[in-house]
């Protein structure tokens, strides 16, 4: 036996072990996908286990996240800070190798990974960020950014809608250094795929300006290696098609079992036999020593890579000064945002945004993102940037075409590859489409901005498919996304602040139609989620509280009550951020010994009752309405002074009887 086959044997046997003692994993792929794997790592990987963050590193996506067990043995195998024992803690409780890879907890995993078709549009992310900076920084004789982005998808990644928009991107815009390890087994959860699907992966992947090789014999780790050597040679984004073997040399080969099937002892025992492997948990020192020498490899190649970088510094100065301060966001000064977008108060937040990314690109070379074929009503661009293009790397501007789902993953991966600043853009309607990767970059804490327009009814002459009436309660709903609906530019710019400072995901819900400029506002309170524009008493009876463009109409009631009443007036941004501060400022903000507290928002969001206290009622919205101007559609969803005023004071009789 080679050693290369007793390198996979062991593999094999480490992957099926970390499965039995756990009592959980995916063994088919783990096994099936082996070779291709291995060889990649052996062969091609450019990593360095002492630096897994190293700029220039390969990037690896597990769109096929139930792959965990073989990567996992895999990174032990090749010297990362993964250890046997970490292997026997598979899908324990605090471990280092969840059953699902999780961004941030083990090293050398790019992303969070277990939701099919998610990692193909993370990856195509990755190889969009890869072209920019290897447009801006490289010069004859210095690549200084040369690195291929690898991503494991199986025959379920390639049914998602999310994974063959991203592809069809990827290959109009020629990203050369991707290519996809395609593990095809035929295989699914539920039975052959066949079952479910007909069409010819080559001929479409083809189709969509991609290079495509085909692999019969997937499980052979010679033809494995020698066909990604042969990807990385093309100027197209790569398939290459492994025809494998589920569950290979196990009792469940080939059959939908090998899923998520778990050998017993006495099948393990019997597997590892076949295999010619005698230890539990154990690496050969001949094995260690093959794997180590590409690790050695990639060290060495890291080190070249400083070597180089250092010759870059002295003879292009300037070019390396821009390199190492490209990612800077110290230098961002959101007081010269403000003071350049401010002549635009009064107009829709939507356009106000638009100057505000023009002039957040002006001073950040790293802004990158687009809308879903939307730019002309959303306003999400950036002027005098140019399109991003397969002719054009420096362009600002991705078009995303109508990709929805792709366009918010893809964005996740351009954040995954390093600190860019990136957002996306659709109306709120369509928010839904955005859901999966907004839950997966609020889940990892990426700093990428959404921004939704159109954002309620006001924006009138579309029936109920326009009419986002749920749409904030679900994106309310999702933990760690921050959902900021700013009421003017200050508030705008706030949000901003939250995700390029403070490095969050924020999700900004904003107003399609001009609102007016409201006295009392202010960015450093709406830092803070939610604040006092009008603080009139220090006990109020009745406090209302708005977000985005209903802050003005909750002013008109507040002027209506005060005739009878004492009131004060909240601006809530952001409900999320408000719920992150302390209670004493909440309390303060809120006065929750107020008779009424009551919210105005066209929504069906009842997380308001949750900040609101005992007192709270909630003012919204919950059905849809007829088709119609703005304002008939506000006055037919009884968004008016009168109609509030008469249901505030209806609630404060209740309270009283």
């Amino acid at each position: 036996m080679n050693i290369n086959q007793k390198a996979l044997n062991y593999l094999k046997s480490l992957s099926a072990e970390t499965i039995t003692n756990a009592q959980t994993g995916n063994l088919g792929i783990s096994l099936g996908a082996s070779a291709i794997l291995f060889a990649l790592f052996k062969d091609h990987y450019n990593f360095d286990v002492a630096d897994t963050d190293f700029l220039n590193r390969d990037r690896l996506v597990l769109s096929a996240g139930h792959s965990s067990a073989l990567y996992y043995s895999l990174l032990s195998m090749f010297g990362f800070n993964v250890s046997l024992q970490d292997l026997k803690n598979f899908g324990k409780m605090g471990s280092k190798t969840p059953v699902c890879p999780e961004y941030r907890v083990t090293e050398g995993v790019e992303m969070s990974s277990g939701v099919s078709g998610q990692g193909v549009a993370n990856a195509v992310g990755m190889a969009i960020a890869e072209t920019v900076m290897e447009e801006r920084f490289n010069t004859v004789g210095f690549d200084i950014i040369n690195n291929y982005t690898y991503c494991l998808v199986s025959d379920g990644d390639l049914m998602e809608g999310v994974a063959m928009e991203a592809a069809s991107l990827a290959g109009h815009l020629q990203l050369g250094k991707l290519i996809l390890l395609y593990d095809s087994n035929d295989v699914t959860l539920d039975g052959a795929v066949s079952l479910t699907n007909r069409e010819n992966i080559a001929k479409k992947f083809l189709a969509m300006g991609w290079n495509v090789i085909n692999v019969p014999r997937g499980n052979s780790y010679f033809f494995c290696t020698h066909a990604i050597a042969s990807a990385k040679r093309s100027s197209k984004p790569t398939l290459i098609i492994f025809k494998t073997t589920i569950g290979i040399s196990s009792p469940k080969e080939g059959t939908s079992s090998a899923h998520s099937g778990i050998l017993t002892k006495e099948e393990l025992e019997k597997f590892k036999e076949s295999l010619k492997v005698k230890e539990s948990f154990y690496i050969p020192s001949d094995v260690r020593e093959l794997c180590m020498a590409s690790t050695r490899r990639g060290k060495l190649n890291h080190e070249t890579w400083n070597q180089n970088l250092a010759i870059y510094s002295s003879t292009h100065p300037e070019l390396y000064k821009t390199f190492l301060a490209f990612f800077d966001r110290k230098k961002i000064s959101f007081d010269r945002i403000l003071k350049n977008i401010s002549k635009y108060s009064g107009q829709s937040l939507a356009k106000i945004n638009h100057y505000a990314l023009s002039e957040l690109a002006y001073q950040c070379p790293q802004l990158l993102g687009g809308t879903a074929d939307v730019s002309t009503t959303t306003f999400a661009s950036v002027d005098n940037a140019g399109n991003f293009s397969s002719g054009y790397r420096r362009g600002k501007n991705i078009r995303f075409g109508v990709r929805e789902s792709a366009m918010s993953a893809i964005c996740n991966g351009i954040s995954l590859y390093e600190d860019f600043i990136t957002f996306d853009a659709s109306y709120l309607a369509f928010a839904n489409h955005q859901l999966p990767a907004i839950r997966a970059r609020s889940a990892m804490k990426l700093p990428v901005m959404s921004f939704f327009t159109h954002d309620s009814i006001a924006t009138g002459d579309a029936g109920s498919t326009f009419q986002p009436i749920e749409q904030l309660s679900q994106l309310r709903a999702i933990v760690g996304n921050i959902v900021f609906r700013p009421c003017d530019y200050k508030e705008l710019v706030a949000g901003y602040e939250i995700s390029v400072k403070k490095y969050l995901p924020v999700t900004f819900v904003l107003s399609s139609q001009d609102i007016p400029q409201i006295d009392g506002t202010n960015s450093e309170g709406a830092l803070q989620g939610g604040y006092l524009i009008e603080n009139t008493t220090s006990k109020p009876e009745i406090v209302l509280v708005g977000s985005g463009a209903e802050v003005s109409l909750a002013l008109k009631v507040a002027k209506e009550l005060r005739k009878k009443h004492s009131v004060n007036v909240v601006s809530m941004p952001s409900i999320e951020l408000f719920e992150m501060q302390p209670a004493n400022y909440r309390n303060k903000v809120i006065s929750k010994d107020a008779d009424l507290v009551l919210s105005i928002e066209m929504s069906n969001d009842t997380k308001w009752l949750k900040i609101l206290g005992r007192n709270g009622a909630s003012f919204g919205i919950f059905d849809y309405v007829d088709s119609g101007s703005g304002e008939e559609m506000v006055e037919k969803a009884g968004f008016t002074v009168k109609n509030i005023v008469k249901f505030a004071e209806n609630k404060l009789k209740d309270k009283n009887r």
